[in-house]
């Protein structure tokens, strides 16, 4: 999705011009590139499936040993 800046509105992709134009204003608008996922969201998502992971382990280990 493109962000119009003179609408203040998101354009959908199927929306655009032919030449990449707002359908309301007609201003161009430029593709914007994406950016790669940050190493520190990595590592938190990381930290939090470990940290989960041995949460579920320690529930197991209580339930089998108390039922």
């Amino acid at each position: 999705m493109a962000w119009c800046e003179e609408c203040d509105t998101l354009v959908e992709d199927e929306d655009l011009g032919e030449e990449g134009e707002c359908p309301t204003c007609g201003t161009v608008l430029a593709e914007q590139e994406r950016l790669p996922i940050p190493w520190y969201f990595k590592l938190m998502l990381l930290a939090t499936v470990i940290y989960l992971g041995w949460r579920i382990y320690q529930l197991v280990h209580w339930a089998i040993h108390h039922f």
